[in-house]
């Protein structure tokens, strides 16, 4: 049997389907509606809704925090040579009236989104977050913000109520340097916005 050539615009707009059906499917097909987990309200139904679901019940029913510790979907404006748009960040967790750590999904590869995620938790308080966990819902890596470091690989490696409460009696809460506050907005902004705002045009 002869299998006919595909031209080249037909073999494009084929591969160009094939991603845009992989990556609907997975990550924004709307499924229908949920009830948010940290919350109670109604939300959109998606994949990766569900994977935020899985991570917030961990965070309670695994690391004992309460749903009253944990803030969702907090948004953090952003504003870069006039140009202005927000970040979302999952999940903030505070203790004590102070924001202890910040959580965000992603899918993929967690590898490239530390540094977006570590310039969050120096932007969105006044103070440096002390800890950023960023996950794809099958695996996490747990950042100190004001170093940079990794200090945990895996879900198992994410700090439970108790241990960030230990923590907090040394913990100093240092301000971001003034110098440092506009290079760390350009790289949420380029690494978070625009990288997003070019997932949607393609």
């Amino acid at each position: 049997m002869v299998v006919p050539m595909l031209t080249a615009g037909q073999a494009c707009w084929q591969k160009n389907l094939l991603i845009l059906d992989n990556y609907m499917g997975k990550h924004h097909l709307i499924i229908g509606e949920t009830t948010d987990f940290i919350t109670g309200k109604t939300v959109v139904d998606t994949h990766d809704e569900r994977e935020r679901r899985k991570i917030a019940k961990f965070l309670v029913n695994g690391k004992g925090f309460s749903k009253s510790d944990i803030t969702s979907n907090v948004q953090l404006p952003l504003s870069v040579d006039g140009d202005s748009d927000t970040v979302s960040i999952d999940f903030v967790i505070r203790l004590r009236d102070r924001a202890v750590m910040i959580v965000k999904f992603g899918p993929g590869s967690i590898v490239s989104r530390q540094r977006p995620l570590i310039a969050a938790a120096r932007l969105l308080e006044s103070y440096i977050i002390p800890y950023a966990v960023i996950s794809n819902g099958q695996d996490a890596i747990i950042m100190e913000a004001n170093s940079g470091k990794v200090i945990g690989k895996g879900f198992d490696a994410i700090l439970s109520k108790k241990e960030v409460e230990a923590e907090m009696e040394h913990m100093n809460f240092d301000k971001l340097l003034p110098d440092r506050t506009d290079k760390e907005k350009r790289i949420l902004f380029c690494m978070e916005v625009l990288s997003n705002r070019d997932c949607e045009c393609d």
